[in-house]
């Protein structure tokens, strides 16, 4: 297990605010990104661990198509991508098709890639 855990977005409006961020697109998946404003209450120690949210629309196809594309993303963020992501940031994956068919060296691959530019931005 990694050191880093990610915590999940869930609310549709924290969704909605990542929009506002910045993107970075690839061949499986649109990742978008934004930095949280700083907390300021008792919950801002775990405020500031990077949190994901997934989304995957009717378009990639029925629901056990999409629930696979979703645990083979989120699988790729567990293993690789947790480590690199930002604190305080927020990031969104929204998955395209061709992530269901993607070898998974590739797909960690590609979502590491789309990480790492953000993390070397804020340097």
């Amino acid at each position: 297990m990694n050191d880093q855990k990610t915590l999940r977005l869930r609310k549709r409006a924290e969704f909605l605010t990542v929009r506002s961020g910045e993107k970075r697109r690839g061949p499986f998946f649109l990742l978008e990104m934004k930095t949280r404003e700083p907390a300021e209450s008792a919950a801002a120690k775990a405020g500031n661990k990077p949190r994901v949210g997934i989304t995957v629309t009717k378009k990639n196809g029925n629901a056990v198509i999409r629930n696979r594309i979703r645990r083979r993303l989120r699988e790729a963020v567990r293993t690789k991508a947790a480590g690199d992501m930002a604190d305080g940031t927020d990031y969104v994956i929204v998955a395209r098709r061709d992530a269901l068919s993607a070898p998974f060296a590739e797909l960690v691959r590609e979502l590491a890639k789309r990480v790492s530019k953000k993390a070397e931005q804020k340097r």
